[in-house]
């Protein structure tokens, strides 16, 4: 079995990897892909100056996620900290600025705004960009309009990196992952689909012996439960999500499958990136093919099935050539080893670690490698 850390780069990884290719393909219906690269679609990046751009799906997760350890950070250092979705909100608030003057601000919250390929302008939903840009931030009990599109979603994903039992009841996740992503979309299946995703990802860091078919039922059980009382979207999602494991296991041709899914809602986004894991047979390349190649929000699916196949498998069973030209990938390594290992520094202790002071602290990169910002 992999470790946490191995399941944490692999996630975060994976994220990117299906982010970059499906972002190609992202705004063209299936003629149209076909037209453009043949008529299995498109099998592989499609590099642009030999390098496989990001969009918001990814540098949204770094922010989330330096966000979260920003904020366990200051608990363990100063015993007092505010809820984990304010330092989320202030992150994505930092990133929206980010997005509107297209440069890093003189006094970061967030390191990963020191890092250019993650907070380069390539923003997947404008509702998202224009509530942050208003300084606006939503909750499930408040919020900011009804958009269903997919533009917060993978946010939600290292909510469940972050989890540990040691610090977290499991309901905060599903709590904590539904939140993140009702800071900008205010569609109860939206946000409960965050929830979901969270609980995967969860599942996938704790018991990465479970099968993935389990832990994707697992999920959809489990938001069901805690949020079906007040949200009927809940048991409309978990059945959707049912069916769609089902689905996996016939015998229909999956472009046919992913076709009728539509995927083109966060639910549905949803939806496809658990079918094309399901059907790929652990082969994360074959996943990667499934999930972009239809007329939906491929990046979206790409990001969210890319995500969940890393976890499951650890960085090592990524394919090589998929990482050689994935520019964030050091700053989401470093991202994903400091969740896996959580903040080493305590209040009144005599030790210190001078780089994770930096990072979650001062707001500043750790660059060994000059792949941030002088």
């Amino acid at each position: 079995m992999p470790t946490k850390a191995e399941i944490c780069r692999g996630c975060l990884l994976g994220l990117a990897v299906g982010d970059a290719m499906g972002y190609t393909v992202d705004s063209k219906s299936w003629p149209e892909i076909q037209r453009d690269y043949g008529p299995n679609g498109l099998l592989g990046y499609d590099l642009v100056n030999g390098y496989a751009d990001v969009t918001s799906y990814t540098q949204l997760a770094a922010y989330t996620a330096n966000a979260l350890l920003l904020g366990a950070t200051r608990g363990q250092t100063q015993g007092k900290m505010a809820p984990f979705i304010r330092y989320v909100a202030a992150a994505q608030r930092e990133w929206a600025q980010i997005q509107n003057t297209r440069r890093a601000p003189d006094r970061a919250l967030c390191w990963v705004s020191r890092v250019p390929e993650l907070r380069r302008r390539c923003c997947m939903d404008t509702w998202m960009l224009d509530t942050l840009r208003r300084g606006e931030a939503g909750s499930p009990e408040e919020p900011v309009g009804k958009s269903a599109s997919c533009g917060s979603l993978t946010a939600a994903i290292p909510v469940g990196l972050f989890f540990d039992p040691d610090r977290m009841k499991p309901q905060e996740i599903g709590q904590l992952g539904m939140e993140t992503v009702a800071l900008t979309h205010g569609d109860p299946a939206t946000f409960l689909s965050g929830a979901v995703l969270a609980y995967c990802v969860a599942g996938l860091t704790q018991e990465p012996e479970v099968p993935l078919e389990e832990h994707f039922l697992q999920a959809a059980d489990a938001a069901a439960a805690q949020f079906g009382r007040q949200y009927p979207q809940a048991e409309e999602l978990r059945g959707m999500l049912h069916r769609v494991i089902a689905l996996a296991k016939s015998a229909e041709e999956p472009h046919q499958v992913m076709m009728r899914l539509e995927c083109d809602t966060a639910p549905k986004a949803l939806a496809g990136a658990f079918y094309a894991v399901l059907t790929s047979g652990g082969d994360f390349d074959a996943a990667m093919i499934c999930a972009v190649n239809h007329s939906g929000r491929s990046a979206a699916v790409g990001a969210v099935a890319g995500a969940l196949l890393g976890a499951s498998l650890g960085e090592s069973a990524l394919p090589e050539f998929y990482m050689d030209c994935l520019e964030p990938a050091p700053a989401l390594r470093t991202l994903a080893d400091d969740l896996a290992a959580g903040c080493p520094l305590e209040r009144a202790s005599r030790l210190f670690d001078d780089d994770w002071d930096r990072k979650y602290i001062q707001g500043e990169p750790v660059d060994p490698d000059g792949w941030s910002e002088a």
